[in-house]
């Protein structure tokens, strides 16, 4: 049984449905570890602020002072936003990664179902082919047996049996045909 057409046509959806599901995931994770990026960013924004608080109050400048508590809490009020959209953004990777999983393990089976027939097929390939030359070979024993069984001399032409004693011509006769 050869693999059919729709079989092989199922594969080639179950790559298309696996490559489509890594690609959504792979963009995921990029735009996760986007947020990421930029809450690590907060936080230096955030340590900045203080340290130009810290600074501030060494020199006392005011205006600095102001400008770092106002980075400190605009990096402190950026997190909190971050926080939930990165909490999200995890959960679709999660569900992506799922997703693409489900796509692989479909796709390996029909790659396994295709290989399992094609081994099949060889398997009775291989032994049709043995089948027919067992055949062969046998029709050759058979006719070399045929052609034992069937004469190969001309019948040996006995002297006249006017000639031979009486009896002889007869028992040579007879010899000669077992011989044959």
């Amino acid at each position: 049984m050869a693999v059919s057409r729709a079989l092989r046509r199922l594969l080639r959806i179950r790559e298309l449905e696996e490559e489509q599901n890594r690609l959504a995931l792979e963009s995921a994770i990029g735009e996760l570890n986007r947020l990421e990026h930029a809450l690590t960013a907060t936080f230096e924004r955030a340590r900045r602020g203080r340290s130009l608080f810290q600074t501030s109050a060494q020199t006392g400048q005011l205006p600095d002072r102001i400008a770092g508590m106002e980075e400190t809490r605009s990096a402190a009020l950026h997190a909190v936003a971050l926080g939930p959209r990165i909490e999200a953004k995890g959960e679709d990777v999660t569900a992506r990664r799922q997703e693409f999983l489900v796509k692989r393990v479909e796709r390996r089976q029909a790659e396994t179902l295709i290989k399992e027939t094609e081994a099949q097929d060889a398997i009775v390939e291989e032994r049709h082919g043995q089948q027919a030359l067992d055949a062969w070979y046998g029709s050759r024993l058979y006719r070399k047996e045929t052609d034992d069984e069937a004469p190969t001399t001309a019948p040996v032409e006995l002297a006249s049996q006017e000639s031979a004693p009486a009896g002889i011509g007869l028992g040579l006769d007879k010899w000669v045909r077992d011989r044959t």
